[in-house]
């Protein structure tokens, strides 16, 4: 079986990050808390807030992405990919270097290198193989490489792509989300969900 999987905010997770981040750079208070989603929001009704999210995503993407953590139930899901010979192909949208950023970090290896440095490409560990993951410049070569791919089942966090009039027919759609209810998707909370549905079924 193939299966796809985006990488930003579905494999990785940020909320930490995008919190410390912004409370260094006193665009929210100290005792601010909230996921990267209610950071975004603090930071872009700021004054020229929406540059100011825009420098804050290049930094947590490209310098800041160490810290970053997989989320719980990955490990055992790509172990179990391994074990059943799936293969397991990353596919995300994700620009080379990041708007707005001083130092110019290339994203895509800055995101690699996050992969190898927790045993993504290792035999021993997960075993996928590195021309197994692709970062599009867009979401419509997103759309045209999942479909090349020939995915039988594509995880994602955002409903928008999963639901673009695009998106291949033909392959099963698995939105990471803490909720949601569109009509042929599975929504799926955590990792030990998207198990469930893609791997016992």
């Amino acid at each position: 079986m193939r299966i796809g999987i985006d990488f930003d905010n579905t494999l990785i997770g940020y909320d930490d990050v995008f919190l410390a981040a912004a409370r260094e750079r006193n665009l929210v208070s100290a005792g601010f808390a909230g996921n990267k989603q209610a950071v975004r929001d603090a930071v872009r009704v700021l004054p020229d807030g929406e540059l100011a999210w825009q420098r804050l995503q290049g930094h947590v993407y490209g310098r800041g992405i160490d810290k970053a953590v997989m989320f719980e139930g990955v490990d055992g899901f790509l172990r179990r990919c391994r074990a059943a010979g799936h293969g397991v192909f990353v596919v995300s949208h994700k620009t080379q270097y990041g708007h707005y950023d001083p130092d110019r970090i290339d994203l895509r290896a800055a995101a690699a290198d996050w992969m190898e440095a927790r045993g993504f490409f290792a035999p021993d560990t997960y075993a996928i193989p590195r021309q197994n993951i692709f970062f599009e410049g867009s979401r419509a070569e997103k759309l045209r490489r999942i479909a090349a791919l020939e995915c039988v089942y594509f995880i994602d966090d955002l409903e928008e792509v999963l639901n673009d009039p695009d998106f291949p027919p033909g392959v099963n759609r698995v939105l990471f989300a803490a909720a949601g209810s569109s009509p042929g998707l599975a929504v799926c909370s955590d990792w030990r969900q998207v198990a469930e549905v893609v791997l016992d079924e």
